[in-house]
């Protein structure tokens, strides 16, 4: 049975639609049917968008589906774990941004607005929250991507303050980013990747940043564009392919190790990041991945328990596995041709959150040239995989 949530947001209503949660593995795998291989028209519409054999696409996997939103929430994007156990899903609406951006929170069975009145960039008027995460101060940080509203450094890295629970007072902590996207917390320090992280003799660059506790605290950090700031851990330039995207480190996680990984959105090459004892770089190199290449990377997560990555092929509508204690070998998890997200099909997924055994999904649905979702389409959908 499916329950409906309808939640008035400033005047908007919001459909919520979920399946009742499982109160077994065993029920979470069996209680819906095997998604179907989709028809063989369908396939070869998708893999010709790509440059692709037709039926070269094919279908892996059942993900379900978890919430189903309205269009005033047309991107789900960043996902974090909140202290309570509850999720915070960032929604920039990207695709059509004359919706104002929120932030909302997912409760199991749930979803209910969390932060719908985000402060907006001064010159752009527009707020885009990305990934986000909680700090060790108990405060919610999240990335704000402005690129597709202004290229002139607008992004910001926000500060969402809680108190008793619930978000107050939200500030800038760091700004003159160029296209803010991961943020990931380790100790008292913030790391944050720029996919557009420019330098006058790599216009195809991107970039990790860093940032400590006791600096944001400090007030807010002026960063300086177009150079190799003190802040910048390590950088990355993106090879341009046929999709025209040079959108450089996207998704970022470490490892049981305390290495950091982050992956190209644009040509989908997975980097290893090792640090010093102080921090700084020690050493940054290109994964050899064996099992497939992957041509598109966004957001990703480390299960620490088992170094495996799971992380979002955007532009295969695939969700893969990394085994980064076994050869970097490559698998998927789940795969699907283009969709409108039905169901809980993938429609461009877009960040991953593993909580236990569950995978959460977030289908952005905003593509680009040789992607296989062709179009931005309702639903609006994230959808879940129960890990064996």
């Amino acid at each position: 049975m499916r329950k409906l949530f309808p939640l008035l947001i400033g005047g908007t209503l919001l459909a919520a639609c979920q399946s009742d949660p499982p109160t077994t593995q065993d029920e979470a795998v069996n209680r819906e049917a095997v998604v179907k291989t989709d028809s063989a028209a369908a396939k070869a519409t998708a893999a010709d968008t790509m440059g692709l054999p037709a039926g070269s696409i094919p279908t892996i996997g059942s993900p379900k589906l978890l919430f189903t939103l309205d269009n005033a929430h047309n991107t789900p994007d960043g996902l974090a774990l909140a202290p309570n156990g509850h999720l915070i899903l960032s929604v920039p609406n990207l695709a059509d941004n004359s919706q104002p951006a929120s932030l909302m929170e997912i409760d199991g069975a749930n979803i209910t607005p969390f932060l719908t009145d985000l402060p907006v960039e001064p010159t752009t008027k527009k707020a885009a929250p990305m990934d986000l995460a909680f700090g060790p101060d108990g405060n919610l940080y999240y990335a704000e991507n402005q690129y597709e509203n202004s290229k002139d450094f607008k992004s910001r890295l926000m500060k969402v303050e809680m108190s008793n629970g619930k978000p107050a007072r939200v500030t800038t902590v760091v700004d003159n980013f160029a296209l803010a996207n991961a943020v990931v917390w380790k100790g008292n320090t913030i790391y944050v990747t720029d996919s557009q992280w420019d330098l006058p003799d790599n216009d195809k660059g991107s970039a990790i940043l860093r940032f400590s506790l006791a600096e944001l605290n400090k007030g807010t950090v002026h960063l300086k564009p177009k150079t190799k700031d003190p802040h910048v851990l390590a950088m990355f330039s993106t090879t341009v392919n046929e999709t025209g995207v040079d959108n450089g480190a996207d998704g970022l996680d470490y490892d049981s190790q305390g290495n950091f990984y982050t992956g190209s959105f644009g040509d989908g090459k997975l980097y290893k990041v090792s640090l010093k004892p102080d921090g700084s770089l020690a050493k940054q190199e290109t994964l050899a991945l064996s099992g497939k290449q992957i041509p598109c990377v966004d957001g990703l997560i480390i299960d620490r328990a088992t170094d495996k990555m799971y992380l979002c092929n955007s532009r295969e509508n695939a969700i893969e596995v990394v085994d980064l204690r076994n050869g970097n070998k490559v698998t998927t998890l789940a795969q699907n041709p283009d969709t409108d997200g039905t169901g809980g099909k993938l429609d461009q997924p877009a960040e991953v959150l593993l909580k236990g055994k569950r995978l959460y999904i977030s289908d952005f649905d905003h593509p680009v040239k040789h992607f296989a979702n062709t179009k931005s389409d309702a639903p609006h959908t994230m959808s879940v995989i129960d890990l064996q």
